[in-house]
């Protein structure tokens, strides 16, 4: 134990552990109108959502030939489908005749090799070239060549998709809070789809981004999560953002030490894993038993020793965002004849289900006249980073 405790002291130097994360002073949060004013919400749509890559799905939820799925984003529909060639493509869904709708079902597999509008039935190519009208006769200065759908910047990336409104987009990985290569052991891009859950939540997107940063409010909120996670019950998420964590920094005890309770190792409602350990992750990433990693605006991604999860967040409105959450596991998991599904997704839910009922009670709160802002406290600290990240997105 002496060994132990003097390889984690020497560690501790080497990483300045000494700091305390939590903010040493308080700090103004976003002022209230930011979460319901129309014209702002405008605003972060212009200079967040619209200039940033942002997640959609799981490549395997697009792996045919001819597979499409339709997303809205802010005020922008665009439809992403692999073409016959199974190339990923990415248009504005808009017809460029009259603007109408061109793809009306969520989601689908087309039946030839055309998109057709359904108001005038013009016909465009996959790769979105305009090949026919429904006009008898074309004048003679139309030229179907410069009538092409609108592209929109689609990239995949680790089994990813991702796409971007912006002509020039910037490089996808560089999006990731600190780094996308903390998610190399993770075998995302073999990984398939299990299940699917969506919610639409009366919120601004901001409201649910902070509550997932801080966890002051999980002893109130997430008792079973708490019971999972034991540091959390103490209202913080990281060892380092308790002011007297040197006190128990030799402690193995998951209250104090971070990690899963013990005798668990995965999230689920067990705390057992449903599947077989992904071989290439550390001694260190199978202890934590979960790792987050973000990419700002639009996902955080939970790992896991068996399997993964994408929570992806869109505004639909200032004071609406829906979620969509994708379970990946490996296919010999999902092959098993005592797989459990509703363990694993069942807990997830739960947590995500109150934690969606909290951020609407936040959002409710912040509409009295008096309220113009609140305060962060020290355990918020990546609230603070949010926040500072928003400002710096508006240029505010």
């Amino acid at each position: 134990m002496a060994a132990k405790t003097s390889a984690r002291s020497a560690a501790r130097k080497l990483r300045g552990d000494e700091d305390f994360d939590g903010l040493e002073r308080s700090v103004a949060s976003l002022p209230a109108s930011w979460y319901f004013d129309p014209d702002w919400y405008q605003h972060e749509l212009e200079r967040i959502f619209y200039r940033s890559w942002l997640y959609l799905c799981h490549a395997s939820t697009l792996g045919e030939a001819r597979a499409f799925r339709r997303f809205r984003i802010g005020t922008q529909e665009i439809v992403v489908l692999r073409d016959g060639d199974g190339v990923l493509r990415g248009f504005h869904n808009s017809c460029r005749h009259r603007g109408s709708i061109l793809c009306q079902p969520d989601s689908g597999r087309l039946r030839g090799k055309l998109l057709v509008c359904p108001y005038h039935q013009w016909s465009y190519a996959l790769d979105g070239e305009l090949v026919a009208t429904s006009s008898m006769r074309e004048a003679p200065d139309f030229d179907r060549a410069d009538f092409p759908l609108y592209p929109v910047a689609v990239q995949e990336w680790r089994g990813g998709i991702f796409v971007s409104l912006l002509d020039d987009p910037p490089d996808l990985a560089s999006g990731f809070e600190r780094g996308s290569d903390r998610i190399d052991h993770w075998p995302m891009e073999s990984l398939r789809v299990g299940h699917r859950w969506n919610k639409t939540m009366q919120c601004n997107w901001k409201v649910f981004w902070e509550n997932f940063n801080e966890c002051l409010h999980c002893p109130n909120i997430h008792p079973e999560l708490c019971e999972l996670v034991p540091i959390y019950g103490r209202r913080i998420s990281g060892v380092r953002d308790a002011p007297d964590w040197q006190e128990h920094a030799d402690s193995d005890d998951p209250k104090y030490a971070g990690g899963l309770r013990a005798g668990a190792n995965s999230w689920s409602s067990s705390g057992q894993a449903c599947g077989p350990t992904f071989p290439e992750l550390t001694p260190a990433e199978i202890a934590r038993g979960q790792s987050y990693f973000v990419s700002l605006p639009s996902v955080f991604i939970a790992c896991h020793v068996d399997y993964m999860r994408t929570v992806r967040i869109l505004p639909t409105g200032p004071e609406q965002t829906e979620i969509e959450v994708e379970w990946l596991f490996q296919p010999e998991t999902l092959a098993r004849a005592d797989f459990d599904m509703d363990d694993v997704t069942g807990f997830a839910k739960l947590v995500m289900q109150q934690d969606a009922e909290a951020s609407e009670m936040n959002q409710q709160g912040m509409h009295a006249r008096c309220f113009e802002q609140g305060v962060l406290m020290p355990e918020e600290h990546y609230v603070k980073s949010f926040q500072d990240w928003v400002r710096e997105q508006t240029g505010s």
